[in-house]
């Protein structure tokens, strides 16, 4: 009875216009002992329900976000000829990799108030929570722009080619520092600054391999695993010892 008027109020909501039908390259990555970066391709059509055309210009907007993480963001000066920390700032949500990819510059296809609520831009995906100096979005941009340095953080203003109003697709580049976890995708369509549709799915990021296996040694045997580094770069040094030797002689 519950299922049937589920059913019910899903039928009396009003058709979208417009829905969005996603593809992706890959369902997810895989991190090896070698993983020097990788790409993940991500398409989809603009599905219309209905003749008439919707008013607006039409925007696509991607994002893929890494694992959140809590991070603390310190500002150092020079003091008496020394470095010192002097402030620092706790940033307690952080993606570990973000990346936005839009068919236009973001603030032509999506309001202010929009950002605010979904928080897709990059500065609005990063948030400092009690921060008590006065400054302290300086330090949320400066997290920004040492991510955007290692490749962890992406704006591609232009990253979506969008064919006719009906196909779209965009590349992701993927640096070879990935935090390990589930990487969430978001494709949004808007329609006059408005967002009138949302895909949302999951990318999962793991170690295989060889990886895993001493990403799991270290953590669950510890000491087993520092026995073995120890022997690991005993037989290293007494091998280039050896080699030194032969090659004076």
């Amino acid at each position: 009875m519950i299922r049937l008027i589920a059913l019910f109020l899903v039928l009396a909501l009003p058709l979208k216009a417009e829905e969005i039908v996603l593809g992706l390259s890959r369902d997810e990555v895989s991190i090896t002992a070698t993983f020097e970066g990788s790409e993940i391709l991500i398409f989809g059509a603009i599905k219309q329900n209905s003749a008439d055309v919707p008013e607006g210009d039409l925007g696509v907007i991607v994002t893929v976000a890494g694992p959140d993480r809590p991070v603390t963001v310190r500002k150092k000066d020079r003091r008496l000829g020394i470095w010192v920390n002097t402030e620092s700032v706790e940033v307690d949500v952080a993606p570990t990799f973000y990346a936005v990819a839009t068919n236009r510059p973001l603030e032509e296809i999506l309001t202010f108030t929009e950002d605010l609520n979904t928080r897709i831009s990059t500065q609005r995906a990063i948030r400092s929570v009690g921060a008590t100096i006065e400054n302290a979005q300086s330090f949320s941009d400066a997290l920004i722009r040492i991510r955007e340095s290692q490749g962890l953080y992406q704006t591609l203003p232009t990253g979506v080619l969008v064919e006719e109003e009906a196909l779209f697709r965009t590349l992701i580049p993927l640096p070879a520092n990935l935090t390990e976890g589930d990487y969430k995708a978001e494709i949004y369509l808007t329609r006059g600054k408005q967002i009138v549709d949302l895909y949302a799915t999951t990318i999962p990021v793991k170690k295989v391999g060889l990886e895993r296996w001493l990403y799991n040694l270290a953590h669950e045997n510890p000491f087993l695993y520092g026995l073995m580094s120890l022997s690991i770069a005993i037989a290293a040094g007494w091998g280039a010892s050896a080699a030194f030797s032969v090659f004076r002689r």
